[in-house]
């Protein structure tokens, strides 16, 4: 089925974003439909591939695995039916420890570790959608990456499922420990590497 411009008034499941041939990629989040168009800045692309660089090869060998957008983590609620999941997102980097969430479809339920890069189309919701849905799903660790401000704010869930952050962003020159991988840092120096085009 052909969706052009869905009614946002109504809400979505899994099972209806299967059936969809949008012309641009799109996720569901509590069965609204966001749009993710346009495409993602090459700066962007640039900080995505030294993260995923980084910790693909600490992870080379590992049970743990990391994976890049595009690639669909449903959230279910209640059940795991396609017709009772209403969240399905793209995270720009994910890491999944378990196996078992793991399909042909990409992950089924929390993944451990979410990293969302920010952009002018997508921050809003990267800072306030996927950050409630993310911590009421159980993603233990979640980095939202700044690549103008050459920031990351990175949060990790406490005891009672809250999200808990320090109270000051990383910047260019910090490395980062990952709370999920703690023998694992990230050098943000050559994160925010400057491009030279």
């Amino acid at each position: 089925m052909k969706v052009e411009e869905p009614d946002l008034s109504l809400t979505y499941t899994y099972a209806d974003y299967l059936k969809w041939d949008f012309p641009e990629m799109v996720e569901l989040i509590r069965g609204k439909v966001f749009k993710m168009s346009p495409a993602p800045s090459s700066r962007h692309q640039q900080i995505s591939s030294m993260l995923v660089i980084s910790i693909g090869s600490f992870l080379k060998g590992k049970k743990c695995k990391v994976f890049a957008a595009p690639f669909d983590v449903r959230l279910p609620r209640k059940g795991k039916a396609d017709k009772e999941i209403v969240t399905v997102v793209q995270p720009d980097i994910c890491v999944i420890c378990d196996p078992a969430k793991i399909d042909e479809r990409g992950c089924l339920g929390a993944p451990d570790w979410v990293i969302e890069i920010l952009s002018k189309h997508t921050s809003a919701k990267d800072l306030n959608e996927k950050f409630d849905v993310y911590e009421e799903a159980g993603v233990k660790e979640y980095w939202v990456v700044h690549p103008t401000e050459q920031t990351v704010l990175a949060y990790t869930l406490n005891d009672k499922g809250k999200y808990e952050g320090i109270l000051k962003p990383y910047v260019r020159t910090d490395k980062i420990r990952s709370k999920t991988l703690p023998q694992l840092t990230i050098d943000l120096t050559e994160v925010f590497e400057q491009p030279e085009y």
